[in-house]
């Protein structure tokens, strides 16, 4: 047996001795429903609704939406979130005209190639670091602006928080829509994890606002799935101008949900009592009380303290292997050995503390056969 077979078989038993987390670290698609969005279903499945929104779940949905981000705006609900961001960008954009986004963005390397798809329109990816685009890389777009040969910048979409979990302060959303509306550009912000964003800036409907409708926001896709619901998302149109068409869009990238009562009494679950923004507390806090318990040992280093429900640990490239089959997580950047640990609105302290003696353990492992 190699030196370096004994270590892994050493790593793996270490591990198969420890009590695993009963919940991973994979993502927060991973957890169930909220237990109150399963009585909501339960509740909403009696009887006969009208379909396609026609039901009291959905008014109410919308009134919640409303109560939200202001009696101007408009909402409607759709099954997922790469079906919520390409019915957005649809009602945003003109002919002739391109997305301009991160280059780490969900749109750009996570759906398939969708929006160019079902839009018929260039993706503009701009190189960011850690998924942030600033107002500088769009005023350097201004040399395309009026040039028949160029997709004109017709439409900015940011992620809040980004995929690397870095969060926009609220005066950098300000300063991008400032920009981007004085090119005559409109404003899309993919929140798949909006509640998180809102949990870490403050814990309130004003801190929500204060990112989105208070400085300029279009049209935001909110998050569902991963904030507690089994399915759903919804499209929220800051700006009613852009919803004029939108119902009809909607049905044309097959996002319009018959029996959206099912939805929509989800949502009201979510959205009652706040009962969104504990969940995405209760992540947020456990990425960070993750990191708190990792960060010093031997061996693990991060770029950054986790500003919501995700950190990106560099770990020694022999433990992700046998860690990750003992409680489950993804890959990241494998050329530096860096993977991702996700919390969910599930995750508990004792899922945690598992997972964190688990990581120490298996270094010591590691550090004894150096």
């Amino acid at each position: 047996m190699t030196h370096s077979t004994h270590s892994i078989k050493a790593l793996v038993e270490t591990l198969q001795a420890m009590p695993a987390p009963e919940r991973t670290f994979a993502s927060d698609n991973s957890a169930g429903a909220h237990p109150a969005v399963m009585a909501a279903l339960a509740q909403a499945n009696q009887n006969h609704a009208l379909a396609y929104g026609s039901d009291p779940w959905t008014a109410q949905t919308q009134a919640h939406f409303k109560s939200l981000f202001g009696e101007h705006t408009e909402s409607l609900l759709v099954f997922g979130g790469s079906g919520a961001n390409v019915m957005a960008l649809a009602t945003l954009l003109q002919a002739g005209e391109c997305v301009v986004c991160s280059d780490k963005a969900h749109i750009a390397l996570d759906e398939t190639g969708a929006p160019e798809r079902a839009l018929g329109a260039k993706l503009l990816m701009l190189p960011t670091c850690d998924g942030k685009i600033k107002p500088e890389q769009l005023e350097a777009l201004k040399s395309m602006v009026g040039v028949q040969h160029s997709a004109q910048p017709g439409v900015l979409s940011i992620t809040q928080p980004t995929e690397l979990g870095a969060l926009y302060s609220v005066e950098e959303i300000a300063a991008l829509c400032d920009t981007a509306h004085a090119m005559d550009m409109r404003v899309h912000l993919d929140g798949a994890r909006i509640a998180n964003a809102t949990a870490a800036l403050g814990g309130t409907i004003n801190a929500l606002r204060a990112f989105t409708s208070d400085v300029g926001v279009d049209v935001l896709s909110f998050g569902g799935t991963k904030a507690g619901l089994m399915f759903g998302e919804a499209v929220i149109y800051l700006n009613p101008i852009y919803a004029r068409r939108a119902k009809y869009v909607r049905k044309q990238v097959n996002q319009l949900p018959s029996k959206m009562r099912f939805v929509a009494a989800q949502f009201n679950a979510l959205l009652t009592d706040n009962l969104w923004i504990q969940l995405a507390q209760q992540a947020n806090a456990m990425s960070r009380r993750l990191y708190d318990a990792t960060v010093s040992l031997k061996g693990i280093s991060f770029d950054a303290v986790p500003q919501v429900n995700s950190s990106f640990p560099i770990i020694p490239a022999q433990l992700i292997t046998p860690l990750s089959d003992w409680c489950m997580f993804w890959d990241w950047d494998m050329s530096r050995s860096q993977v991702r640990w996700m919390t969910a609105w599930d995750t508990t302290e004792v899922d945690v503390d598992h997972f964190a003696a688990g990581v120490e353990a298996a270094l010591s492992v590691i550090h004894s056969n150096i």
